[in-house]
């Protein structure tokens, strides 16, 4: 068993919670529709996916029915890795977006961000099926029970979630359908007021009687097709038809004696693994937590992941590199060898060797895990909900790529480079926890600043939850969130941190989920569980 401190240093109004069923997300009602079907005598498959569902509903700011998931589950005996990131409409090439868009000032095609031409296949609902379909032990209409009640008498809008309706709201109000969609009365709900979606109870039921199937080849498929033929847009039924999930399996690395296991490109996840090789390298342990020190080689760690991922991850098929030479041992070592202890760097891409997001966890008395995460990306996505329906679309084709000799270049069938990532961590072959960390670029970054805090210096997971973050810019700059210690972010300025205040209240700091197994042989002990302040959320259990 872990040993903790469990004192939590930092200020927060969470406190961690001990059970054996747990649901832990960033918005309670979707928690306790996950704990509703545990109740139920459903297993955490169960519990994640009634919460997904639910959460479409009562977090419209950060996923929906028409986004992407990815999971990562611990079955009781091994891992199991799920993919279901949507590919790009069969049109889709830099061809098509010049010609709609034009050129910029380097000859590269232009790039919407929101809209219909940011629009991939939809994931989520396949998703949903393939874990039910594999590992589910109620009826699958009975895990939409919750959101269907939902759905008919509304929820009451909490503040995290009216703050970043409100802003999404002034960039998005005139994309197809977003007004009447999430704008009743012409504007967005404000804190404490009840907001119903009518159009969403059709297609919750439809979803739930066909497996899923309906919003792939039936109406749901044939009204969001005929809606992209409307306005002029390239997604198609075949599109959708076509479309299936993939079972993949996780990534992995050592670090300090446990296993962090992410999903494989083209996700981020392999970012936060290359941090971890590098930090590896250096022995943080002899350093306070909360130090410059420490903090500043955690930093530069991140941004040499970072160069790398940009550089190289995209739909596995079109890679030059494989995972594999990206975390090779000899390789991480030379990139550790680029971090100055006196100052802050800018990283270049190095060469391998040759050869809008929520998540949450779940985990039951049996020992499965599940480690869940599903996005529209930047909050509601493409601005896009087809009418009446309650369906909004992601815009995961902004991360692909108008370059033709990158490998993440845009093309028809591909999938994207992609930012959520769910992950897990192991110890000899056996669970230990199920955690995300929400918000876009912030993922990596928050699974290496956790995972630190609680591996090498001993934070239970509420106050490695709770602890000031940083985070790194696709420029390289530094964001540092508000309560980190000013001594500290004097010493990082001091070192040549470029600091840069940036506007993005969809990504924030990132907010995590963390579900720990309290002990390693015995699985009847149950589970610590922590629920990031910096959103609505909770974790439950019993």
């Amino acid at each position: 068993m872990k040993e903790f401190d469990w004192i939590n240093p930092y200020p927060s109004v969470r406190i961690p919670l001990f059970a054996r069923n747990v649901v832990s997300t960033s918005h309670p009602l979707a928690a306790q529709a996950g704990l509703r079907m545990m109740l139920k005598g459903g297993n955490a498959v169960d519990a994640a996916i009634a919460g997904a569902v639910a959460i479409t509903l009562v977090e419209p700011v950060s996923c929906g029915i028409g986004g992407d998931c990815f999971a990562i589950l611990w079955d009781g005996k091994k891992l199991h890795g799920l993919n279901s990131s949507g590919t790009a409409p069969a049109n889709w090439n830099v061809d098509y977006f010049k010609r709609k868009y034009g050129t910029d000032a380097a000859g590269l095609a232009k790039q919407p961000k929101r809209g219909w031409d940011t629009v991939t296949v939809p994931g989520v609902v396949a998703g949903w099926a393939a874990l039910h379909k594999k590992f589910g032990k109620l009826p699958f209409e009975d895990l939409f029970e919750p959101a269907l009640e939902i759905a008919e008498r509304g929820f009451v809008v909490p503040p995290v979630v009216a703050a970043k309706w409100a802003k999404a709201a002034e960039e998005l109000h005139d994309q197809p359908g977003f007004a009447q969609g999430f704008m009743p009365g012409g504007r967005a709900p404000k804190v404490g007021e009840n907001f119903r979606h009518p159009g969403a109870v059709r297609t919750l039921q439809r979803i739930a009687k066909s497996y899923g199937r309906d919003f792939y080849e039936g109406e749901l498929a044939e009204q969001i097709a005929a809606y992209s033929r409307e306005n002029g847009a390239a997604l198609s039924l075949d599109d959708l038809r076509n479309y299936q999930p993939e079972w993949v399996e996780p990534i992995s690395k050592n670090y300090h004696g446990y296993t962090v296991s992410e999903i494989p490109p083209n996700g981020q996840g392999i970012a936060a693994l290359i941090a971890l090789g590098i930090v590896e390298r250096f022995n943080l342990r002899n350093m306070p937590v909360d130090s410059v020190q420490s903090q500043h080689i955690q930093i530069e760690a991140m941004k040499l992941a970072f160069a790398d991922l940009y550089r190289y991850v995209s739909d596995p098929g079109s890679m030059t590199v494989t995972p594999e030479q990206m975390l090779d041992d000899s390789y991480l070592d030379s990139r550790a060898r680029l971090i100055s202890l006196d100052k802050a760097m800018h990283h270049e891409a190095g060469r391998p060797h040759a050869g809008g997001t929520i998540y949450l966890t779940a985990a039951d008395e049996n020992g499965m895990m599940v480690s869940f995460i599903q996005s529209n990306y930047m909050g509601f996505g493409s601005g896009v909900v087809v009418p009446d329906t309650a369906i909004s679309l992601q815009n995961r084709g902004v991360g692909f790529s108008m370059d033709p000799q990158s490998p993440n270049v845009v093309e028809g069938g591909k999938r994207p480079f992609h930012t959520i990532i769910p992950g897990f961590l192991s110890r000899d072959g056996k669970p230990v926890m199920s955690f995300g960390v929400m918000g876009g670029d912030m993922q990596p970054q928050g699974h290496m600043q956790t995972l630190i805090r609680m591996i090498d210096y001993d934070q239970q997971p509420q106050a490695a939850c709770c602890a000031p973050r940083w985070k790194v810019n696709r420029d390289f700059t530094l964001d540092v969130e508000s309560s980190m210690n000013p001594d500290v972010i004097r010493g990082l300025e001091a070192l040549g941190h470029r600091l840069k205040a940036v506007d993005d209240p969809y990504m924030d700091f990132g907010a995590g989920q963390f579900i720990w197994r309290l002990s390693e042989s015995d699985g009847d002990h149950g589970y610590v569980a922590a629920s990031d302040g910096r959103r609505d959320g909770q974790a439950v259990g019993f």
